[in-house]
């Protein structure tokens, strides 16, 4: 690493510590040159993906905007926090072991879509009204029928 002080091009590392409770390396350093002593800070480079909405737009993936979406969709329902913390933690660590840089806001909505739907049926079709930008009530009725059919044929127990 270079010193800070006399831009010399490497320096010898003196002592190693762990911080921020294991998420980042503490370094002290010696400058061969000038014998100066800094300290540097090693940490994992933490890239988020970012969602391409509708619009061709990208914005980084934000784990608290999906969140409340999902909560707004499961207010007053019998939906846990647990089980949506848990799709969210399911979600991040996915996108983050398949090194995907973007996602599709989509397949995002498609994935929320799926969790509900296995949850509860009116969190489900909540989340379906704003994510499939329903405009009619014709639209609530389609995705209710879908919904019973799917569970009447026992594809889907809901």
């Amino acid at each position: 690493m270079r010193c800070p002080f006399c831009n010399h091009s490497d320096s010898r590392v003196i002592d190693s510590r762990i911080v921020r409770e294991g998420l980042a390396i503490r370094r002290r350093r010696s400058c061969p040159s000038c014998t100066s002593r800094f300290t540097s800070y090693e940490t994992i480079e933490d890239v988020r993906p970012s969602v391409i909405k509708k619009t061709k737009l990208r914005e980084s993936f934000d784990r608290a905007k999906l969140r409340g979406g999902i909560e707004r969709a499961c207010q007053k329902r019998p939906v846990s926090r647990d089980d949506i913390e848990g799709f969210l933690d399911h979600v991040e660590s996915t996108l983050i072991a398949n090194g995907r840089r973007e996602i599709p806001a989509k397949e995002l909505g498609g994935m929320v879509m799926e969790f509900l739907r296995d949850r509860d049926e009116v969190a489900y079709v909540r989340f379906a009204s704003v994510y499939l930008s329903f405009e009619a009530i014709g639209d609530f009725v389609e995705t209710v029928r879908d919904l019973t059919d799917e569970g009447s044929d026992g594809t889907n127990s809901v």
